[in-house]
């Protein structure tokens, strides 16, 4: 055995890490066999509705603040735990768009993107044999944390049958009682469902009810659709009490590649927070943070990606209908989640949908991303590369011939 190997964490295999089959994060899997399939076919385009990254880049005049503040000497110095024009930006963005009132700078922490505020956050609140509640499927980031630190998961199924809602009734006493958080994701990734008001007030009363935090993952409120408002949790009296909410740049306003987010809570949370940011991180580059405070303050410019993206919706799901699969336009977010074919006519049976995942980007080109937690299904994304709205047209038509031509059985 070499130096090393006795000496590796518990939490991630200890001396059988290197040993050990390795099982690849879902979209790093995903990722992978796309560009392995797009080697082997250099002359046909792959059709990629897997990952979901906006297909855009930032508006060019948030990418003008930036270019005009990283020549200031001010911003060159460590951000640290943030800069208040950005705290103070969120709050606004948060009145305009969500109607949550009330919340000054205090309330507020920047991020490095949501993904980093999701692993900081067991740090805060998960000793030895605590669990964290987390729906599946789901984006498992607090999880894994939460395991690192020695607690564990207690996985809810979001199930059509619940119409891919958190079942709380059946939760044991026994769990309830070890549990300090449960994550919360609507718009939902994958599924698309929403929440409404009362389902979040629900929500907060469990989290009194029982002293578990609830961590709000808003990734996607802002990209609503057909008269659905973005909603937060906030806006239920007393949630700042049992909530923290975390927001990100990157699908609401292209920022993927940026790495900006904020986490929303109680002045006690952010000082609790705070303590354990400014001991990982330096903070983002404030010449970075001055550029979101532009976007957080022309929140309008999120509609150019809502507009698109429900156009996009609305093709596809059309197209999904026609090809044999069971498609409904979701009022947010850019997924559309649906149960696998059966098989093929005549041919092969699917029995998850990974089995289908891979036999669609073989045998036509298109990437999804499987989903087999609760059911099979797959989760097309609206976010391929399309300059116009006949570019939109002309891909669509192509996923249809390509669907049909493998003559899938529903």
């Amino acid at each position: 055995m070499e130096f090393l190997d006795n000496l590796i964490a518990d939490s991630l295999g200890g001396s059988s890490f290197f040993t050990a089959p390795k099982k690849l994060y879902k979209f790093e899997k995903i990722k992978q066999l796309t560009h392995e399939t797009i080697k082997k076919n250099p002359n046909i385009k792959l059709i990629d509705m897997g990952v979901g990254e906006p297909d855009q880049m930032a508006d060019t005049l948030i990418c003008d603040v930036l270019n005009e503040e990283c020549r200031k000497s001010e911003n060159r110095y460590y951000a640290d735990n943030g800069i208040i024009e950005f705290q103070e930006a969120a709050c606004r963005y948060l009145h305009n768009v969500y109607g949550v009132n009330g919340l000054t700078s205090s309330n507020i922490m920047h991020g490095l993107g949501s993904k980093s505020i999701f692993a900081m956050l067991p740090v805060c609140f998960i000793n030895p044999g605590d669990i964290c509640i987390m729906p599946t499927p789901n984006y498992p980031i607090l999880g894994t944390y939460t395991k690192y630190l020695g607690g564990e998961i207690y996985n809810i199924e979001l199930c059509k049958e619940n119409d891919f809602y958190i079942d709380f009734e059946n939760i044991p006493e026994d769990i309830l009682k070890r549990s300090k958080m449960i994550y919360i994701n609507y718009p939902n990734n994958p599924t698309g469902q929403i929440a409404t008001y009362e389902y979040y007030k629900k929500i907060v009363e469990f989290a009194k009810k029982h002293n578990i935090l609830v961590v709000s993952d808003l990734a996607y409120g802002h990209l609503t659709y057909d008269g659905y408002k973005p909603l937060s949790i906030l806006s239920v009296e007393g949630a700042l009490d049992v909530c923290v909410e975390v927001h990100s740049m990157s699908k609401s306003f292209n920022m993927t590649g940026w790495r900006l987010a904020f986490v929303v809570g109680s002045e006690k949370f952010i000082k609790l927070f705070s303590s354990v940011k400014s001991n990982t991180d330096s903070g983002q580059f404030r010449a970075i943070q001055k550029a979101g405070v532009y976007a957080l303050d022309n929140c309008h410019l999120v509609d150019i990606n809502r507009e698109r993206y429900s156009r996009r919706l609305d093709l596809l799901t059309k197209t999904l209908k026609e090809i044999g699969f069971e498609a409904t336009k979701p009022k947010a977010g850019f997924y559309i989640y649906v149960p696998i074919p059966k098989g093929v006519k005549n041919g092969i049976r699917f029995k998850t949908a990974e089995e289908v995942t891979l036999y669609l980007l073989a045998n036509s080109l298109i990437s999804t991303v499987p989903w087999d937690d609760c059911g099979s299904f797959l989760r097309f994304s609206v976010t391929y590369e399309a300059n116009t709205i006949e570019d939109e047209v002309n891909i669509m038509n192509e996923v249809k011939n390509r669907l049909l031509d493998l003559n899938l059985e529903f």
